[in-house]
């Protein structure tokens, strides 16, 4: 039997703590093989982002489909894209690999929008072509809540309002809609909200005291996407995301000078570890 493999369509963090090392991490120790297609290459540490350099559109298309040709995808994410050329270039090379909604291989999109400190990472044309061109291709949109904001306008405060910004994003085309509730710091729980267009579908889980949550969204949208790989149905794969991003968190530790990395290191053997 082969071993199931995940796809993931991201931007490298020079800090290793996001971005598709975060997804490859994730993915190997949820026991399936990380392919990547690779969008950018940023300069960044704890502190923020410093520069990056984008790759060549017909590139980012071109892993894409090498992989998917050769070796074939069971589940597919992206991560940051970078821009709307490069979202275009997804969207075409994912229809040709039968990646997508209503087509073999499942598809996650982490609508990327904003930095940890909510900064966009678009402009209203990237944003455009993300609504247009890759919300309605997903099997699962996993946005967190600033990017809810970016995406739909809609200021969340509250568990009831997120119940709500799943209705206006499940309009926009993904077959699910998962709103993380990780940026809702008041709330002593940390909730997250499925969405099918009927039912909701509530994850809890404990909201940790601690800053290091770099990669958290990262690693619970990468989890889920190995979830789908392994043959789970959407709702089986988004609450073992959230087990696994709920360990995660709270294995997190410290490195640099500000916010670090949340730990996959907790599905390793304690003598691994």
């Amino acid at each position: 039997m082969g071993v199931p493999s995940a796809l993931t369509i991201a931007g490298s963090d020079s800090g290793g703590a996001a971005g598709l090392q975060a997804d490859l991490r994730t993915f190997l120790t949820c026991g399936v093989h990380g392919l990547v297609a690779v969008t950018a290459v940023t300069v960044q540490n704890t502190l923020g982002v410093h520069d990056r350099s984008d790759v060549p559109p017909h590139i980012v298309a071109g892993q894409i489909e090498a992989v998917a040709a050769d070796m074939g995808v069971n589940a597919a994410k992206t991560g940051m894209l970078a821009s709307g050329a490069i979202i275009e270039a997804v969207a075409e090379a994912c229809d040709r690999a039968n990646i997508g909604r209503d087509r073999e291989v499942p598809f996650v999109v982490d609508p990327v929008a904003a930095s940890m400190h909510g900064h966009p990472l678009f402009d209203e044309a990237g944003l455009a072509a993300l609504r247009d061109l890759l919300l309605p291709r997903a099997t699962v949109l996993t946005p967190n809540l600033d990017e809810v904001r970016l995406l739909t306008g809609l200021e969340v405060t509250g568990r009831e309002q997120m119940h709500e910004a799943a209705v206006t994003l499940h309009g926009m085309g993904p077959r699910y809609v998962l709103v993380k509730s990780g940026h809702l710091t008041h709330d002593p729980e940390c909730v997250d909200v499925l969405y099918d267009g009927e039912t909701f579908t509530e994850l809890p889980g404990p909201r940790f005291a601690t800053p290091h949550t770099h990669g958290a969204g990262d690693s619970m949208a990468s989890a889920l996407t190995a979830g789908l790989a392994r043959g789970m149905t959407v709702p089986e794969a988004a609450k073992f995301g959230k087990w696994f991003v709920s360990n995660a968190v709270a294995h997190s530790y410290p490195m640099g000078a500000k916010v670090g990395p949340v730990s996959a290191f907790w599905r390793l053997a304690p003598e691994d570890r």
